[in-house]
This record gives structure tokens, C-alpha cells and sequence, in this order.
């Protein structure tokens, strides 16, 4: 039979008020034991904070609450404790957090992954928590042996003292409970470090390659129900019609249910829930969107550039510049809608009984989930229990709220343990998007070739607005939609910088490297064309820009030297450039590029140098590298979400395309040694792809790409 949800909110203002409640529930970062330990903490266990376990047989647990999406935090986490701790590698496993502000992010206030910030917030709470089990056991075994603490040192999971007798931390577990907790504990030079700075094999690794590790969608409840959705194609869109009859017929399909984001088939099992979902055959209520389209978005987007007010840079006086200068530019660049398209199709499976609510599921924001569902389900916050799984890829989707929301409203409709997931195609229509923007260049140069003054003006749906609990400010400025430009690292003197915001109507949403993606696209691109106009080599030409920016002119130069720019390449391949700091760290790309004959380029190399401050583990960051420059070279020559009648055209991999094994060049990562704090690592790879990419286009053939995908029509022209 068919339970609705009533309710008269629409999917929008839904989400957004759930959303809101994210403020309520985000407290600071305390210090102190976890009040809902993962695994009970008894007499035998020395748990002197959140943080870390040590038990009698001398084996370390460390306690991640950050979420693992494949960029490594089950892996880094542990290390940023086991190193201060001292402890042997060898007995360090790592266990996933529940939910509790103790485990919260700094970098955010609540217990979230994301913006590249785990390494950033944890770096100094974490190595204290090591730091202040170190001193409790330092002190523990300086009482059983009866001397002062000084005279003794420790290594790999031993205190070691006079003479060189070696107590293992194990042994010292009851005794070093009872010391008191240090607050400022003394931390490691960098220069004494053995564990961090050094490749290090993920411990989440070998439970991927035998299959037990556990995924969201592996989840299992005795009695679960799977749900498939036909969801809204616009946050106010409303289901006008539907054949229910035919959805129940299908075999194994238990219930029909109807919530604010569409409407659901209960099953068995997914491919029941997936034919009744088919058979279903809504039709929306589009309103004011029926007749939506990809050139209502670019309209709409152009007069937001072109009318831009919300002034993010104003320096000198751009009018005179141009009116003075040798030579002026300008140009219109654009990218469209993104999908994030997780290799793991969205999921999350929920039980609500009676007044406790558990969740199974892959989410990158796990406290601001447990405030959010406790109002979905009329529980208190404390009976929202939230079981962090591991992403098969997050981007950012995973830090929306729609599907843990869904799940849980669908639980509690149904009386039943409910699994829910997005089949790919739901999920890449509606909505959550990277947002389209478009943007208004003008340059300027004088009569020696140097950049004199810049202007821009950009639109774009604003992510802050969309996220409900981020504020734009009074401004007016989204700050997210002129990152990466706002804050350019050229010293050109006069400059005038601008947000104008337009709204088309799709979600928007945080995609990876968020207004970095494009705007390192658009400014890259447009200093390519100012130094043409100025008719200098694009490396030279930045360099004397970044007198005011030392970390980009030094990656940029160590990754010019490595690539051999400026030397002989095979016969039509060439070089282009790129460089963007996002996230706290500083990234230069050097793409090698040829165009064949039919207009397709083929990148057959990136060299990329990476600046992101003191290190943890040198393989991760290598790794997310290559991955964030083969998520940027997806977009850069795939990449497009379009609409076309109200409905998006795009729905799955056939469509919209991903990078293959063949689309995917050599990349040589370079780490550069620093002393500076960590930057971020899962994020800061993808911005300078494209623009490294298209520069190179353009020397290949004279074809300035402004607008991305890659359009290999333009391009067969010139090849």
C-alpha cells in the first residue's frame, strides 16, 4: 500500500531548512575521551583521549573521524598520532569514529570531510593526542623504574631506559591511565620525524583487494527493503502523474512512497525496485521550467557577467590603464553544469524505530547528518547513530544531505529498514552540480609587453546561497565563485574584479576544487592570451608577474625544468602551462599535447609540481595527483551537463563520459620540500589541468579554447 509523506514544502525549501540545521548542531573541537567510544574502553585499555586505544599486547588503534573517499585519511590519520606517539608501525591499525564533536574538524567545527582540509585541521590535534599518550607512558615507566622521566626515551611502541631496558607501551597501560593528560605536550622537530615524510602503504588497502572492505552500498539489514527513486528533475518540480498499478505489478515491489524530492519503489531488491521505478512513468509538474535550456543558462549567466557588481578586487584604476596601454584584450570564457559522477552510485540505507535513528552510509558529513536526520525523524540528536562506510568517490556529493534525508524519511514512512539508491541516471538529473559560470575578460599591455591592468566580471549560481548554511556576505561577493581569480597571484597594478550572481534553477552544489576548477581555467587561459598580445613566452611572462607570489613562481619554475620546457618535443607535440594555488597548496602543470588531423588532442604527459607545505605521506599525495589531473582531464574533454525541454540530457557514462585508459596521459609528480604548514592534497590537482591542456592547444594551432568541453569540431579546422 502507499504510505505518503505529507508535506507541503517543496524538495528546495526542504533541504534548505534541513540544511540550516547544520549550525546547530556544529559545536567546537573538545578535548576529551569520545562519550560514544566505538569499542568500550575498560581497565585494560589506555585511552587517554579520543584519539588513540593502546592495549596489552601493545597494539595501537587509532581513531579517524574524518570520512575515507580514497584520498587516504585511514591511512594519514594514524600517522599524524603514531608519530609522536613513537609507535611501531607494524601494530597501528586504524577504526572508524562514530559521531561526536570530539571528532570534529577543526578547519569546519563539526565532523566533516572536506576542502582538503583533514591534514590542514588535524595536523596539531592529532600529533598532541600522540604526543600526550607518549608523556603518560613516559612517566608511567619513569615510576616503575624509579627515575626521572628525562633519562628516558622511546621507540617503536618501547620506552626505553637506563641501560637500555625496554618496557612495551602494552605493559604500561593501567599505570599510564592513571597519569594525568598533559595539555601542551612538547611536539617533534620535522627533522626527527620517522614515520611521517616517508611513502607509506595505506592500511585500508588490503580490505579493498580481498573484498572485505565494506562500502555504503554493502550495507545489509535483516529485512531491509531496497529503494529506487524517480526524482524531481528541478527542486520544485512535482510529480503530475504516475502509473502505480504497472509499478506494482512488478514482481517483488512492496511500496510506493512520496516525499519532497519524488517518488520511490519499495522492493526486494534493487532490480525490482529499479523496473517498478521504470514502469512507474512519472511525469513532473515542471512549472516554470518546462521549456528550460542550456542557452536560457548561458543568457542568463552572460548578463550576470556582463552587469557584475558585487566587487571581490578593486586596486588602482583600471579606465586609465586601459585607455593608456599599448595594446588591450578581451575575451568570454564559460563552462557549463558538472556532474560529479562517483564511481559508487549515491546510497544509504536507514532504519528508524521508534524514536532511534541508524544510519549506514558513505557521507563526507556525518555531524551535520546527525543534527539534520534527528529533525527528519522527531529524535534527539543522541539517537541518531550514523555508521560511516567507506566512499566509493565523494567530490563533494557526498556532503550533501538529499540522500541520507531520503533514506531516513522513506524508513520511517515504510516501518522498515530501507537501503536507498540512486540509480546513476536519477542522480545525474537532478541536480547537485559543479555550477556553470561564465566570464568577461579584459587585458591590457604596455609598450614593453608588461600586463597593466585586468578586469573581469563573472556569473554564476551562487554555492554558499544553495548550501544553506554558508552566508554571502554583505558584499554581495560568493566567494567560492571568484576563488582562484579574486586571488590570482599576478601583480598587475590596476584591477577590477566582480561577481554577479544568476540563478537558472539546477541545485548547485561543491564539486572538486570548487570555483578553483573554473576560474584557474578562465585566468590561466586569459594570461596566455595577454602574453601572446604582449608576444611573449607564456613561462617568462608569468614569472615576471609573481615577484609578489614566491611559492607559484617556484613550482612553476621546478616544473618547467622538469617537463624540459622550451626544448625539442616530437614532431607536433607541444607544451602549455599552468599554475594555481587551492587549499593551501601550490600546483604548476606542464601538459604535453598534439591535435590529430580530425580535430582530437591527445595530452601525452603532465609533469606536475606540487608545493602543499610538510608532508605526511608522500604516496597518497603522488596518488591524489594523478588522480585529481585525471578527474580534470574528464571535464576538460568530456565534461558537460545540458538541458534541453526542462530535462537534462545526460544520464550516465555513455553520455557523459569519463577519462579512459586511453584518454589518460604519463604524469610525473614532484614533491617540493618545505617547512611550511600542509596544505591540501585531495583537491588542488585538478584546477591547473584544463587550462595546462588548452594552452597547449593553442600553440598547437591557433584555436583559443574559451569554453570546455574541448570542441574537437574548431579544432579540425586548424589541426
Amino acid at each position: 500500500m502507499d504510505m505518503p509523506v505529507q508535506t507541503n514544502k517543496s524538495r528546495r525549501g526542504f533541504l534548505k531548512t534541513q540544511a540550516a540545521l547544520v549550525v546547530g548542531f556544529s559545536l567546537p573541537l573538545v578535548a576529551r575521551r569520545a562519550e560514544a567510544a566505538i569499542d568500550p574502553v575498560d581497565s585494560n585499555t589506555f585511552a587517554p583521549n579520543a584519539w588513540v586505544r593502546i592495549t596489552p599486547d601493545n597494539h595501537v588503534t587509532v581513531v579517524c573521524g574524518s570520512a575515507e573517499m580514497g584520498q587516504g585519511v585511514l591511512t594519514a590519520i594514524p600517522m599524524l598520532l603514531a608519530e609522536e606517539l613513537d609507535a611501531d608501525w607494524k601494530l597501528v591499525s586504524v577504526q572508524q569514529s562514530p559521531v561526536d564533536t570530539a571528532y570534529n574538524n577543526p578547519a569546519f567545527g563539526m565532523q566533516a570531510t572536506g576542502g582538503s582540509s583533514t591534514i590542514r585541521g588535524h595536523w596539531t590535534p592529532l600529533r598532541t593526542a600522540g604526543a600526550q599518550a607518549r608523556e603518560m607512558l613516559l612517566a608511567a615507566a619513569a615510576a616503575q623504574l624509579n627515575v626521572d622521566a628525562s633519562t628516558l626515551r622511546t621507540e617503536k611502541s618501547h620506552v626505553i631506559g637506563p641501560g637500555g631496558k625496554k618496557i612495551p607501551y602494552g605493559a604500561l597501560v593501567e599505570a599510564a591511565s592513571k597519569q594525568p593528560v598533559p595539555e601542551k605536550p612538547a611536539l617533534k622537530s620535522p627533522k626527527d620525524f620517522k614515520i611521517m615524510g616517508k611513502p607509506t602503504n595505506r592500511l585500508d588497502t588490503p580490505a579493498k583487494i580481498n573484498g572485505t572492505a565494506k562500502f555504503g552500498i554493502d550495507a545489509h539489514v535483516d529485512g531491509m527493503l531496497v529503494a529506487v527513486m524517480a526524482r524531481a528533475p528541478f527542486p520544485d518540480a512535482k510529480p503530475k502523474s504516475m502509473d502505480e498499478a504497472k509499478a506494482k505489478a512488478v514482481k517483488g515491489v512492496q511500496k510506493i512512497i512520496t516525499i519532497p524530492s519524488g517518488v520511490a519503489v519499495l522492493a526486494d531488491g534493487y532490480w525490482a525496485a529499479r523496473k517498478g521505478r521504470d514502469a512507474l512513468a512519472v511525469q513532473w509538474d515542471m512549472g516554470p521550467h518546462a521549456d528550460f535550456d542550456s542557452a536560457k543558462v548561458t543568457s542568463q549567466l552572460e548578463e550576470a557577467a556582463s552587469s557584475a557588481n558585487a566587487v571581490a578586487v578593486d586596486k588602482g584604476n583600471p579606465k586609465d590603464a586601459a585607455a593608456t596601454a599599448a595594446q588591450t584584450i578581451s575575451a568570454r570564457y564559460e563552462v557549463p553544469y558538472l556532474a560529479h559522477a562517483c564511481m559508487e552510485p549515491l546510497n544509504c540505507t536507514a532504519w528508524v524505530k521508534g524514536d532511534e535513528v541508524t544510519l549506514w552510509v558513505g557521507t563526507q558529513s556525518q555531524g551535520p547528518a546527525q543534527g539534520i536526520l534527528a529533525h527528519v525523524a522527531e529524535a534527539t540528536p543522541a539517537k541518531v547513530k550514523i555508521n560511516t562506510l567507506l566512499l566509493g568517490g565523494g567530490f563533494g556529493r557526498r556532503f550533501a544531505p538529499d540522500f541520507t534525508i531520503d533514506a531516513t524519511l522513506l524508513s520511517k514512512a515504510s516501518g522498515s529498514p530501507v537501503k536507498l539508491i540512486y540509480a546513476r541516471e536519477d542522480d545525474m538529473a537532478a541536480g547537485y552540480y559543479r555550477p556553470a559560470s561564465v566570464v568577461r575578460f579584459e587585458g591590457a599591455v604596455d609598450d614593453k609587453g608588461a600586463a597593466t591592468m585586468l578586469r573581469a566580471g563573472v556569473g554564476s549560481p551562487s554555492i554558499m546561497a544553495a548550501s544553506g548554511f554558508l552566508k554571502i556576505p554583505e558584499n554581495g561577493v560568493d566567494s567560492m565563485a571568484v576563488e582562484g581569480l579574486a586571488d590570482h597571484p599576478y601583480a598587475i597594478p590596476n584591477q577590477r574584479i566582480a561577481y554577479g550572481r544568476a540563478e537558472p534553477g539546477p541545485q548547485v552544489w561543491f564539486w572538486r576544487s570548487v570555483g578553483h576548477s573554473q576560474n584557474a581555467f578562465f585566468i590561466e587561459s586569459f594570461i596566455d592570451e595577454m602574453a601572446a598580445a604582449a608576444k611573449a613566452d607564456p613561462l617568462q611572462f608569468r614569472l615576471a608577474l609573481l615577484s609578489e607570489a614566491p611559492r607559484h613562481k617556484a613550482v612553476l619554475e621546478l616544473a618547467a625544468a622538469r617537463a624540459g620546457y622550451g626544448k625539442p618535443l616530437p614532431k607536433g607535440h607541444v607544451h602549455g602551462i599552468a599554475v594555481a594555488e587551492s587549499f593551501g597548496s601550490y600546483v604548476a602543470e606542464i601538459a604535453e599535447v598534439s591535435v590529430a588531423a580530425d580535430g582530437t588532442p591527445k595530452v601525452h604527459k603532465v609533469t606536475a609540481v606540487v608545493d602543499c607545505g610538510m608532508t605526511v605521506n608522500p604516496q597518497t599525495i603522488a596518488r591524489q595527483i594523478e588522480g585529481a589531473i585525471c578527474y580534470g582531464l574528464s571535464a576538460a574533454l568530456y565534461g558537460r551537463i545540458s538541458y534541453k525541454d526542462g530535462h537534462v540530457e545526460q544520464s550516465n557514462f555513455h553520455d557523459y563520459p569519463v577519462a579512459r585508459m586511453t584518454d589518460m596521459p604519463k604524469v610525473d609528480v614532484h614533491i617540493m620540500p618545505s617547512t611550511e604548514n600542509p596544505g591540501g592534497i585531495g583537491e588542488p590537482g585538478t584546477p591547473p589541468l584544463a587550462p595546462a591542456v588548452t594552452n597547449a592547444i593553442f600553440k598547437a594551432t591557433g584555436v583559443r579554447v574559451r569554453s570546455l568541453p574541448i570542441d574537437t569540431e574548431a579544432l579540425k579546422k586548424k589541426a
